[in-house]
C-alpha cells in the first residue's frame, strides 16, 4: 500500500487507505504502519520471523557438560546431550521420538 517512486504514500495516507479498503478489519494506526515498514526495509518481507529459542539449561547441567568434555574432548554432542538429559530441555515435545544413539 505504500508504493514506490512517484506513487509513494505517506503513512497517514496508508492508514486512511487501509481503513477504506478493509472496514471490517480492526483499524491500524500510524505506529503499526511504521513498524511494518521498518521490518520490510530491514528484512525484505513482513512475514513472521522465527524466534531464536534460548536453551534452558541449569548451571549444574552446564558444569556436567563441561566436565564431560574435559574428560573426553571428542565425545559427540548427541551423546553428551543424552547422558545429561538435555534433549528434554531443547526438544521437550520430541523427547520420546529420538532414537537411542
Amino acid at each position: 500500500m505504500i508504493g514506490y517512486g512517484d506513487k509513494a504514500r505517506t503513512q497517514c495516507e496508508v492508514v486512511r487507505l487501509f481503513r477504506e479498503t478493509h472496514p471490517d478489519l480492526p483499524p491500524l494506526n500510524q505506529g503499526t504502519i511504521s513498524k511494518i515498514e521498518a521490518q520490510y526495509r530491514e528484512m525484505g518481507h513482513v512475514g513472521k520471523v522465527p524466534s531464536k529459542r534460548q536453551a534452558v539449561v541449569d548451571d549444574d547441567t552446564k558444569l556436567n557438560l563441561l566436565l564431560a568434555l574435559e574428560e573426553n574432548p571428542i565425545t559427540p554432542a548427541r551423546q553428551l546431550a543424552r547422558d545429561n538429559w538435555t534433549y528434554s530441555c531443547y526438544f521437550p515435545d520430541r523427547f520420546l521420538d529420538f532414537p537411542n544413539i
